[in-house]
């Protein structure tokens, strides 16, 4: 009888493990195609895994609470009702291991080896990009200890841009000739306090000791590894967006009665962002070794912080061929599944470009770290009203004025000081020349 094994999912760029918080089912239980079969948590996002087949569970190889590398099997289903004979067929073993104590303690010595090969890492045949990688290419990867993340960043010679053997060996022998990768973007674990070299501080009296969560020393790995692949600049700009804000202080109430939907100032931002990058596609790209990939799809991450302190960052797919309504839907829809911890995995990878709206906790402006593997983010911060000199035909005057601050982070390896400038200023001039006639 056949039985299909369940692993756990790539959930996103970066992300190499995740918890097991519950069980939905029990071994013996019947479980139909598309029900969830537990519940997972990740720094990034809380989801459920979904069974992709009809069946009986077997076993579940993992506890509640394990944590589990991506791409380990973490339960089998027994396909055609096989679950009944597994039964009687252990049930058979077990008395038999009864009266042969001898037998069972080698067969328990036996699996416990079984148990520790099987801890291997297993890469997945397909990253998040959906590009295949062969046997071979992932053999190598194992042995050289290559995170899926990196593979996903090579740039694949063969057909329909997959990775050959050599060009993973060339990929290698590149990575061989840095400094060594202390930042933990191989998918090993690092040790935050020698990375950051913290020195050695003491609690005196008086002082409360709060240990660092899993979720926060993982989020500590996160940044440590963007500051250390990324060489990053920000650039700031003061634009007025006097005429965005009337325009939708004028629209946002029949907006809400007709779609039923509020409308934010995120969608706007992203249609402006979204522009900007086909007219600067440098900035919606990923670096690989020597090489710049640059991406077809404009894909826009919003940072979103949620109750407990923590980030995470759901993805608006093909951002530059959604029309203001259809981007508003799709903000709100994923602002408020995140706050509730009901995205997707596949909701919050394949990003190429990020937005980080500061202006939400009143912040004028900042310098956002880098989401790798993009190359740029950028933040909006508050707008605010404020004496501004304008140039008029009859001479300069005072006006109060809807003033913001766009502050742009980018990879210096790849984007000089006048690209993200000009960059940073087209956005700003999609925002500031907003055309108050246009209706939505």
């Amino acid at each position: 009888m056949a039985k299909f094994e369940i692993v756990m999912p790539r959930l996103g760029e970066s992300i190499t493990e995740a918890t097991i918080t519950k069980w939905l089912k029990k071994p013996g239980d019947k479980i139909a195609e598309d029900e969830a079969i537990a519940e997972i948590a990740t720094d990034k996002v809380d989801s459920e895994i979904p069974s992709p087949v009809e069946g009986i569970i077997s076993e579940f190889l993992f506890n509640e609470g394990d944590i589990v590398e991506i791409g380990k099997v973490i339960a089998v289903i027994s396909l055609d009702g096989e679950n009944t004979e597994v039964a009687a067929d252990k049930e058979k073993r077990a008395k038999k291991d009864d009266k042969n104590p001898a037998e069972k303690t080698n067969k328990k010595e036996k699996t416990e080896v079984n148990k520790e090969v099987e801890t291997v890492e297993i890469l997945p045949a397909k990253g998040s990009s959906g590009r295949f990688y062969s046997p071979l290419v992932r053999n190598i990867a194992k042995e050289e200890g290559v995170s899926i993340v990196e593979l996903e960043n090579i740039e694949g010679s063969g057909k329909d841009n997959r990775v050959t053997k050599d060009d993973i060996l060339a990929f290698l022998k590149n990575r061989k000739n840095k400094p060594a990768d202390k930042t933990g973007t191989t998918g090993q674990a690092i040790n935050i306090e020698k990375t950051a070299h913290a020195p050695d501080v003491r609690p005196e009296k008086g002082d409360e000791v709060i240990a660092m969560s899993r979720l926060r020393k993982l989020i500590v790995q996160h940044m440590l590894a963007s500051k250390n692949t990324s060489v990053h600049v920000t650039s700031v700009v003061e634009i007025d967006v006097t005429n965005l804000v009337n325009w939708r202080n004028k629209y946002k109430k029949v907006f809400e009665r007709r779609e039923g939907e509020k409308l934010t100032f995120t969608p706007i931002f992203i249609q402006a962002i979204a522009k900007a990058l086909k007219d600067y596609p440098m900035l919606n790209s990923s670096v690989s070794g020597d090489n710049i990939i640059l991406r077809k799809n404009i894909n826009i991450g919003m940072a979103a912080a949620l109750s407990d302190g923590n980030l995470i960052v759901p993805v608006i797919k093909n951002a530059d061929h959604k029309n203001l309504v259809r981007l508003a839907k799709s903000v709100n829809d994923l602002a408020n599944r995140a706050r509730n911890n009901k995205l997707q995995p596949d909701e919050i990878q394949g990003g190429t470009f990020t937005l980080t709206n500061l202006g939400t906790f009143d912040t004028i402006f900042a310098t956002p770290i880098i989401y790798q593997p993009q190359v740029a983010i950028l933040g909006t911060g508050a707008i605010k009203k404020k004496p501004v000199v304008l140039e008029t035909e009859h001479g300069d005057t005072i006006a109060i004025r809807s003033m913001m601050y766009l502050s742009m982070s980018y990879d210096h390896r790849i984007i000089d000081g006048a690209m993200g400038g000009m960059a940073l200023k087209r956005i700003g001039e999609y925002l500031q020349n907003w055309d108050v006639n246009q209706i939505i």
